[in-house]
Protein backbone atom coordinates (compact mmCIF):
# COMPACT_ATOMS: atom_id res chain seq x y z
CA UNK A 1 0.00 0.00 0.00
CA UNK A 2 1.38 3.38 -0.65
CA UNK A 3 1.69 5.39 2.03
CA UNK A 4 -0.93 8.26 0.68
CA UNK A 5 -3.26 5.25 0.73
CA UNK A 6 -2.28 4.71 4.22
CA UNK A 7 -2.76 7.99 5.31
CA UNK A 8 -6.54 7.53 4.24
CA UNK A 9 -7.22 5.01 5.69
CA UNK A 10 -5.69 6.21 9.09
CA UNK A 11 -8.07 9.29 8.78
CA UNK A 12 -11.33 6.99 7.55
CA UNK A 13 -10.17 4.83 10.90
CA UNK A 14 -9.47 7.88 12.92
CA UNK A 15 -13.13 9.15 11.96
CA UNK A 16 -15.03 6.24 12.81
CA UNK A 17 -12.89 6.21 16.27
CA UNK A 18 -13.41 9.52 17.22
CA UNK A 19 -17.39 9.01 16.81
CA UNK A 20 -17.56 5.92 19.29
CA UNK A 21 -15.22 8.32 21.61
CA UNK A 22 -17.81 11.20 21.38
CA UNK A 23 -20.81 8.87 22.02
CA UNK A 24 -18.82 6.93 24.85
CA UNK A 25 -20.96 7.35 28.04
CA UNK A 26 -19.36 4.41 30.11
CA UNK A 27 -16.06 2.43 30.67
CA UNK A 28 -17.59 -0.32 28.83
CA UNK A 29 -16.31 0.24 25.23
CA UNK A 30 -17.67 -2.99 23.69
CA UNK A 31 -21.67 -1.30 25.19
CA UNK A 32 -20.63 1.80 23.29
CA UNK A 33 -19.84 0.38 20.19
CA UNK A 34 -22.92 -1.94 20.42
CA UNK A 35 -25.20 1.35 20.50
CA UNK A 36 -23.04 3.26 18.36
CA UNK A 37 -25.50 4.62 15.28
CA UNK A 38 -23.28 6.30 12.42
CA UNK A 39 -26.26 6.27 9.71
CA UNK A 40 -27.98 9.43 9.59
CA UNK A 41 -31.47 9.52 11.06
CA UNK A 42 -32.59 11.09 7.97
CA UNK A 43 -32.43 8.26 6.32
CA UNK A 44 -35.46 6.82 8.21
CA UNK A 45 -38.93 6.62 7.74
CA UNK A 46 -40.76 9.09 10.27
CA UNK A 47 -42.87 6.51 11.87
CA UNK A 48 -40.44 4.09 12.03
CA UNK A 49 -38.88 3.58 16.09
CA UNK A 50 -34.62 3.84 15.87
CA UNK A 51 -34.68 0.61 17.14
CA UNK A 52 -31.31 -1.37 17.10
CA UNK A 53 -30.75 -4.40 15.05
CA UNK A 54 -29.90 -7.63 17.72
CA UNK A 55 -26.64 -8.12 16.30
CA UNK A 56 -25.92 -4.13 14.36
CA UNK A 57 -22.42 -4.59 12.67
CA UNK A 58 -21.22 -6.92 10.01
CA UNK A 59 -17.77 -7.04 8.61
CA UNK A 60 -17.93 -7.88 4.75
CA UNK A 61 -14.93 -9.60 3.24
CA UNK A 62 -14.33 -10.34 -0.86
CA UNK A 63 -11.53 -12.24 -1.90
CA UNK A 64 -12.79 -12.22 -5.48
CA UNK A 65 -14.64 -10.05 -8.40
CA UNK A 66 -15.56 -11.53 -11.99
CA UNK A 67 -15.24 -8.79 -14.87
CA UNK A 68 -17.64 -9.07 -17.58
CA UNK A 69 -14.96 -8.62 -20.12
CA UNK A 70 -11.30 -9.68 -20.36
CA UNK A 71 -8.67 -6.93 -19.96
CA UNK A 72 -4.84 -7.61 -19.22
CA UNK A 73 -4.11 -4.24 -16.98
CA UNK A 74 -7.26 -5.98 -14.48
CA UNK A 75 -5.60 -6.45 -11.29
CA UNK A 76 -7.39 -9.22 -8.26
CA UNK A 77 -10.16 -7.02 -6.34
CA UNK A 78 -9.90 -7.54 -2.26
CA UNK A 79 -12.34 -5.87 -0.24
CA UNK A 80 -13.17 -5.10 3.79
CA UNK A 81 -16.17 -3.26 4.98
CA UNK A 82 -17.95 -2.86 8.06
CA UNK A 83 -21.94 -1.92 7.78
CA UNK A 84 -24.11 -0.80 10.67
CA UNK A 85 -27.44 -1.77 10.68
CA UNK A 86 -30.63 -1.22 12.25
CA UNK A 87 -33.46 -3.26 12.54
CA UNK A 88 -35.56 -2.02 9.84
CA UNK A 89 -33.08 -3.12 7.17
CA UNK A 90 -31.49 0.27 6.93
CA UNK A 91 -27.78 0.20 6.84
CA UNK A 92 -24.45 2.25 6.10
CA UNK A 93 -21.08 1.94 6.46
CA UNK A 94 -17.30 1.91 4.37
CA UNK A 95 -15.55 -0.11 2.37
CA UNK A 96 -11.53 -0.29 1.75
CA UNK A 97 -10.98 -2.44 -1.37
CA UNK A 98 -8.25 -2.92 -4.67
CA UNK A 99 -9.74 -1.64 -7.32
CA UNK A 100 -9.69 -3.55 -10.66
CA UNK A 101 -6.22 -1.78 -11.28
CA UNK A 102 -4.48 -2.89 -8.30
CA UNK A 103 -5.51 1.27 -6.75
CA UNK A 104 -6.28 1.48 -3.19
CA UNK A 105 -10.34 3.11 -3.03
CA UNK A 106 -13.13 3.65 -0.70
CA UNK A 107 -17.00 3.31 -0.90
CA UNK A 108 -18.74 5.08 1.62
CA UNK A 109 -22.46 4.01 1.45
CA UNK A 110 -26.05 4.28 2.90
CA UNK A 111 -28.49 1.60 1.76
CA UNK A 112 -32.00 -0.68 2.32
CA UNK A 113 -32.29 -4.44 3.08
CA UNK A 114 -34.93 -6.24 2.24
CA UNK A 115 -35.23 -10.15 3.96
CA UNK A 116 -37.68 -12.58 2.61
CA UNK A 117 -37.10 -12.17 -0.62
CA UNK A 118 -38.19 -15.29 -3.01
CA UNK A 119 -40.76 -16.52 0.02
CA UNK A 120 -37.32 -17.69 1.59
CA UNK A 121 -36.19 -15.87 4.86
CA UNK A 122 -32.38 -16.51 4.45
CA UNK A 123 -32.66 -14.76 1.01
CA UNK A 124 -31.79 -10.90 1.14
CA UNK A 125 -31.76 -8.14 -1.07
CA UNK A 126 -29.48 -4.81 -0.79
CA UNK A 127 -29.54 -1.56 -2.41
CA UNK A 128 -26.49 0.58 -1.80
CA UNK A 129 -25.12 4.15 -2.73
CA UNK A 130 -22.62 6.06 -2.16
CA UNK A 131 -19.53 7.49 -3.44
CA UNK A 132 -16.49 5.13 -4.65
CA UNK A 133 -12.87 7.21 -4.28
CA UNK A 134 -9.81 5.85 -5.90
CA UNK A 135 -9.82 5.77 -9.39
CA UNK A 136 -7.14 7.89 -10.46
CA UNK A 137 -4.83 8.75 -13.24
CA UNK A 138 -4.78 6.79 -16.37
CA UNK A 139 -7.76 4.53 -15.48
CA UNK A 140 -10.07 7.81 -13.78
CA UNK A 141 -12.47 7.68 -16.93
CA UNK A 142 -13.23 3.74 -15.94
CA UNK A 143 -15.95 4.58 -13.81
CA UNK A 144 -19.05 7.45 -14.93
CA UNK A 145 -18.86 10.53 -13.57
CA UNK A 146 -15.55 10.55 -11.58
CA UNK A 147 -14.81 14.29 -10.80
CA UNK A 148 -11.36 14.49 -8.55
CA UNK A 149 -11.81 10.65 -7.97
CA UNK A 150 -14.99 10.57 -6.50
CA UNK A 151 -17.84 8.92 -8.55
CA UNK A 152 -21.24 8.38 -7.59
CA UNK A 153 -22.62 4.38 -7.45
CA UNK A 154 -25.44 2.15 -6.87
CA UNK A 155 -24.43 -1.42 -6.21
CA UNK A 156 -27.16 -3.83 -5.65
CA UNK A 157 -26.87 -7.41 -4.22
CA UNK A 158 -28.33 -10.72 -3.60
CA UNK A 159 -27.47 -12.61 -0.94
CA UNK A 160 -27.93 -15.70 1.35
CA UNK A 161 -27.94 -15.81 4.79
CA UNK A 162 -26.71 -19.51 6.50
CA UNK A 163 -25.43 -20.57 9.75
CA UNK A 164 -26.21 -18.30 12.62
CA UNK A 165 -24.50 -14.97 11.67
CA UNK A 166 -22.86 -15.48 8.01
CA UNK A 167 -23.82 -14.43 5.15
CA UNK A 168 -22.50 -14.68 1.28
CA UNK A 169 -23.54 -12.17 -0.90
CA UNK A 170 -23.06 -11.23 -4.92
CA UNK A 171 -22.74 -7.78 -5.98
CA UNK A 172 -23.34 -5.76 -9.37
CA UNK A 173 -20.58 -3.82 -10.29
CA UNK A 174 -22.56 -1.82 -13.16
CA UNK A 175 -21.05 -2.89 -16.33
CA UNK A 176 -17.83 -3.84 -14.79
CA UNK A 177 -18.67 -7.40 -13.37
CA UNK A 178 -19.97 -9.07 -10.03
CA UNK A 179 -18.14 -9.11 -6.27
CA UNK A 180 -18.66 -12.09 -4.38
CA UNK A 181 -18.52 -11.93 -0.27
CA UNK A 182 -18.61 -13.23 2.52
CA UNK A 183 -20.28 -11.30 5.88
CA UNK A 184 -20.58 -11.69 9.68
CA UNK A 185 -23.00 -10.03 11.87
CA UNK A 186 -22.05 -9.46 15.57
Amino acid sequence: MRLTSARHLVVWMAFLGSGIAAQAQTSDLLSTAHSFQPCPSALKADDTPDTPHAKPWQLMLSPYAQHWHYNPEHRPVRLIGLERQDASGRFCGLAFFTNSFGQPSLYAFVGQRWTGVLGNPDVFFKLSGGLLYGYKGAYKDKIPFNNYGIAPAIIPSLGYHFAGDHAVQASLLGTAGILLAYSHDF
